[in-house]
């Protein structure tokens, strides 16, 4: 069982990228929502995902902040960033993060997912 975690204050977003990995994924999976990083953080190290989709812009706990509070030595996971968000820092703030496998913009989610788990 694969687990997936989604974070993301935006309930339709998240609820858009669940489908799209739930059509294109090939494994048997579990999908983790939390619609705060301080939330996803509390439980992060139980779930241990494979995956991690994780939204910037978030209130309380930014999606930087919550990859900087990340403790890699027990979690392993793929991480994508899906935001929204267009600013060249912020771009540039996540291909300099080495925990970040990719910088996906929401506008591409359906793309973005194709690419990681495969075409149908």
């Amino acid at each position: 069982m694969v687990n997936i975690v989604l974070i993301d204050d935006d309930a339709v977003s998240n609820f858009v990228t669940e489908k799209f990995i739930k059509k294109h994924i090939k494994e048997p999976c579990r999908i983790f929502k939390f619609s705060s990083a301080t939330d996803a953080l509390n439980e992060i190290y139980k779930i241990n995902p494979k995956y991690m989709f994780v939204d910037l812009l978030m209130p309380q706990m930014t999606g930087m902040d919550f990859l900087e509070t990340l403790n890699e030595k027990y979690i392993k996971s793929e991480i994508y960033v899906l935001s929204s968000s267009v600013n060249e820092k912020d771009v540039e703030k996540v291909a300099n993060c080495h925990k970040v496998k990719k910088f996906l913009p929401k506008v591409g989610v359906k793309q973005s997912i194709e690419e990681i788990f495969g075409k149908e």
